[in-house]
């Protein structure tokens, strides 16, 4: 099913049966005990990869607590979640019993501590001060958590000391890992966005112009030093670059590392190829 832009956040599709065809799922593939798997290491599942787990809509019809129930019930899997919704914390309950069997790694969103900024941006998104309570809420319950400043957008929340106001935070609050990545454009998100920035931000209208109208990427000489930037920020607060979770279940290996890309996204001004689930939650 293919949604345009436009559309993101005027049609809801809630697919009610999916903690049943996750148990499928996981069972085939996803499990130690799956011929997929090799009795070695299963496939990896990253909750949150396409659009946030934790939409408004998650508070009516539970579909991601259903599907961490399903999850709950399994040994030796590999698990990631990332949101930008401090409805998250609601499943605390869930996420602890997946860590005590799983391989699980929870990464919160936060682009800017600017509200202003994040309002405009993520227009229904929890404020970043309540991202990092749920950093902080969920570092308390035991589990692993790090923070994706993803992504970093041109002229807009890269400005000197913001990146790196947003890991002080994380830190503060407890976050393991922290990374970035320089915003990633699709063709059916330039059409969303670019429209955005001539009228939000005019002075980065030719800019993003010259970037993005025939490119999805940002130009090479900028992306290094977004990742040069990102480095030293690590290397200053200590923090780790991806999870790092301990083994749980029938791992062979001492250790599994966890790590996605993050150059992700849900609805919101900001399309969805650009930022995880900018819907998520309510305030």
């Amino acid at each position: 099913m293919v949604v345009d832009g436009g559309e993101f956040e005027t049609k809801i599709y809630v697919k009610k049966e999916a903690a049943p065809l996750l148990a499928w799922d996981v069972a085939h593939k996803y499990s130690y005990e799956s011929a997929a798997s090799g009795g070695a290491r299963p496939d990896h599942i990253a909750i949150g990869a396409a659009t946030d787990p934790y939409q408004p809509a998650e508070r009516e019809y539970g579909v991601t607590r259903a599907c961490l129930e399903e999850l709950a019930k399994r040994e030796g899997l590999s698990v990631s979640i990332i949101t930008k919704s401090n409805q998250i914390v609601r499943d605390i309950d869930l996420l602890q019993r997946i860590a005590e069997r799983s391989n699980l790694g929870i990464d919160i969103t936060i682009t800017t501590l600017r509200a202003g900024l994040t309002r405009l941006l993520e227009p229904r998104a929890p404020r970043p001060d309540l991202r990092l309570q749920a950093v902080k809420q969920l570092r308390e319950a035991g589990l692993a958590v790090g923070v994706s400043a993803s992504p970093l957008i041109p002229g807009i929340t890269d400005r000197e000391g913001d990146l790196e106001a947003v890991a002080a935070a994380a830190k503060e609050m407890g976050a393991q890992w922290f990374f970035s990545g320089v915003l990633f454009l699709m063709p059916s998100s330039a059409k969303q966005f670019l429209p955005f920035v001539r009228e939000k931000f005019p002075r980065l209208a030719k800019q993003y112009e010259e970037w993005y109208a025939k490119n999805g990427y940002a130009p090479e000489e900028y992306r290094k030093k977004a990742s040069l930037r990102v480095a030293r920020i690590r290397e200053e607060f200590g923090f780790a670059a991806r999870p790092s979770v301990e083994a749980k279940g029938k791992v062979r290996c001492s250790q599994m590392s966890l790590s996605w890309d993050v150059d992700l996204v849900g609805p919101s001004v900001v399309p969805p190829e650009m930022l995880v689930g900018s819907a998520a939650g309510a305030r």
